[in-house]
């Protein structure tokens, strides 16, 4: 066995493989940018070693310094993880030139499946099911209208060599379709340096379901399962679950020996993962093979008890497979959530800067949190926005979700925005746990975007119940101080009037048998708690059942978030309730004249100048962001009075880019 291995990554994903490497008694190098010096996988690596600058082309997809890192550090063997290096050719071919082994395929199967034309060729003469398309590359925005025109729309433009839902387009008209060609090979080129294009049929009502395999350089291939990948926002995956609730075992198993036959024919080794795109008759076409560990790997680890990165390790350490097809056991259910740096309020735009509060759900033989950050890291601007995976588990899917919705609510995070209110919202939608699932479910419940009405509450009344406890139990402490002026000693009444989100709800706070009563109308919630102050997370059990609050003062109030609900409460007597109906709001200042940056980006295009004239819809800028392109239009006729940024500048959130007269 390896005695040192190197990881070629950072985040969740090197934290995920040094544990397992360390369990196996490897000892592990990190590497790391000048950004990520105290970064959490540099701190749990035995050895670490600075390979560059912030941007990845100066430091993690430099494989040159990489393999020197190896030769300084005595690693034998690399695991690459997943993105960066994890399929790129070359890398493998300079390890196997260093004598060093690499902890994934051999370079036939990466270069035959990461290219996207390519491997469907060769799933289709392997007798695995294929998408209709054209499968050659689309030389100009008029071929792509051509193409699209033949195959009948809608049709899915994609990158040759594209991944994570970049250098994607779907059109579904002429006009879309010459627009989408251009961000699609624009997207291509700048995250891959690879411009091709093809085009292929778009399945309406898809499912994305994909097939786990494992095999050895002895000719053994089996596949452990299933994953349901349909949780998507703009082809990026969101939740992820095994098994998947619309499987049949005879089509289960049929795509389990189609993505066994694919794996052969490229001779694959170590883990991969085939995807499908399953149409509602459960008809199945295969989409992309990646030749690497997937992101959402975990689910398949909890329902099969098997751990996929010591499998890799043994298998490039040229071991036999410990274990057959007949071995493979799928046990409960589990389903993972990623948790990421961004702002679902705001049409999800990224999030960067300081975790000051950071609090994880604690890890059980259900809940498992992979991530890569704890308090005080930063979240860069450089890198994916992700802050964790949170995986959980159950004995069948509605009690893997319910354990989900809990662990949400306990995962504590301050100083950057994130998506858990979102998160927290699917899991909760009835469509969701009735496993009515596409990969346009988010599209199609939130057409206009995720706002907070969205957020559906089993019992909106409990965070103002524990609102009204906390407040009083902080009113009967102060009564206790001393010193009090004669006359005006603290008083503790029991009636006060919660004003959530602008309405008023009058309740009373009585302590009964070791436990509090907390009255609204004829609403009584028992709660009992073991709660301190200055504890933002609380704990409680009411009416019986479990539940997490988050409370935390907010301006002359506190801040509440329960199941993916953000709730801003007062609590006050009722007279202090009745005069706050007469307060004047202060209102917004009016920015309607003004194009704003809506997130953190790199002008790369100004279309228009001072004194244009612009209709509605006309494009007035292109802003890259995480390496998308994000065509800004115009919402109505009108003229730019003033320009007030410029082509390659940096912008923040909210930036001023234009004025209107």
């Amino acid at each position: 066995m390896f005695e040192k291995i190197l990881i070629a990554n950072r985040g969740e994903i090197a934290c995920r493989v040094i544990k397992t490497a360390q369990k196996m008694g490897i000892s592990t190098v990190a590497v790391y940018s000048d950004v990520d010096a105290t970064a959490l996988h540099v701190r749990m690596a035995d050895e670490a070693v600075l390979i560059g600058g912030a941007a990845s082309s100066e430091s993690y997809l430099r494989l040159d310094r990489i393999i020197q890192a190896c030769k300084d550090t005595g690693a034998q063997a690399v695991h690459p993880g997943y993105g960066f290096l994890s399929e790129n050719a070359e890398f493998c071919e300079s390890l196997a030139a260093q004598g060093i082994a690499f902890i994934g395929p051999a370079v036939k199967a990466i270069t035959s499946m990461g290219d996207k034309i390519t491997s469907k060729l060769l799933a289709q003469a392997a007798g695995v099911n294929t998408i209709p398309g054209y499968t050659d590359v689309i030389s100009s925005p008029e071929h792509a209208v051509q193409v699209a025109n033949e195959i009948g729309y809608p049709v899915m433009l994609k990158a040759s060599a594209g991944g994570g839902g970049k250098g994607m387009r779907v059109v579904f008209n002429d006009d879309e379709c010459l627009d989408g060609f251009e961000r699609a090979s624009n997207e291509a080129r700048s995250s891959f340096g690879d411009d091709r294009v093809f085009a292929e049929k778009f399945i309406e009502d898809p499912r994305h379901i994909e097939i786990q395999i494992l095999a050895d350089q002895h000719g053994n291939v089996i596949y452990l399962g299933e994953r349901e990948c349909s949780i998507q926002r703009r082809h990026q995956k969101v939740i992820e679950e095994a098994p998947s609730p619309f499987l049949d075992e005879v089509t289960r198993k049929a795509m389990g020996e189609q993505a066994v036959t694919l794996a052969r024919a490229v001779d694959y080794c170590s883990a991969g993962t085939v995807e499908f795109i399953v149409d509602a008759n459960k008809n199945f076409y295969f989409l992309e093979m990646n030749t690497r560990l997937q992101v959402e790997h975990p689910v398949t680890e909890f329902v099969t008890g098997q751990d996929l990165v010591e499998h890799m390790i043994r298998v490039a350490d040229n071991e036999v497979l410990s274990l057959a097809q007949k071995d493979v056991k799928v046990t409960g259910w589990a389903m993972e959530t990623r948790v990421y740096a961004e702002d679902p309020f705001r049409n999800f735009l990224p999030s960067i800067g300081r975790l000051v509060k950071y609090t994880a759900p604690l890890e059980t033989k259900q809940v498992r949190v992979d991530t890569g950050i704890e308090e005080g890291s930063e979240v860069s601007m450089f890198y994916d926005p992700m802050i964790a995976k949170l995986i959980t588990y159950g004995q069948d899917r509605e009690q893997a979700i319910d354990c989900m919705a809990d662990a949400l609510d306990a995962y504590y995070i301050r100083g950057v925005s994130h998506n858990i209110s979102f998160l927290n919202a699917l899991i909760m939608h009835p469509r969701f746990r009735e496993g009515r699932l596409t990969t346009n479910f988010i599209a199609e419940e939130y057409p206009d975007g995720f706002h907070a009405a969205d957020v559906p509450q089993s019992d909106p009344l409990i965070p103002v119940a524990l609102a009204a406890l906390v407040h009083m139990l902080g009113q009967a402490k102060a009564a206790q101080n001393s010193g009090q002026a004669p006359g005006f000693e603290r008083q503790l009444p029991n009636h006060w009037v919660v004003v959530a989100n602008k309405n008023p709800y009058p309740v009373s706070v009585q302590c009964i048998d070791n436990e509090f009563a907390v009255t609204h109308l004829d609403q009584v919630y028992r709660i009992s708690m073991d709660w301190q102050f200055g504890q933002a997370l609380i704990h409680a059990q009411v009416n019986g059942a479990a539940v997490t609050v988050q409370l935390e003062p907010f301006k002359a109030g506190v801040r509440a978030f329960y199941r993916g609900a953000e709730t801003t409460l007062s609590v006050l007597t009722p007279r202090a309730a009745g005069l706050l109906q007469h307060m004047i709001e202060k209102q917004p200042p009016d920015l309607s004249k003004f194009l704003l940056s809506p997130m953190p980006g790199l002008l790369v295009r100004l279309t228009v100048a001072e004194g244009d004239e612009v209709k509605a819809g006309e494009e007035l800028a292109v802003i890259e962001a995480m390496k998308m392109e994000n065509s800004l239009r115009a919402e109505e006729d009108g003229v730019v009075a003033k320009v007030m940024a410029s082509e390659s500048d940096s912008l923040m959130v909210d930036q001023a880019i234009l004025e209107f007269e």
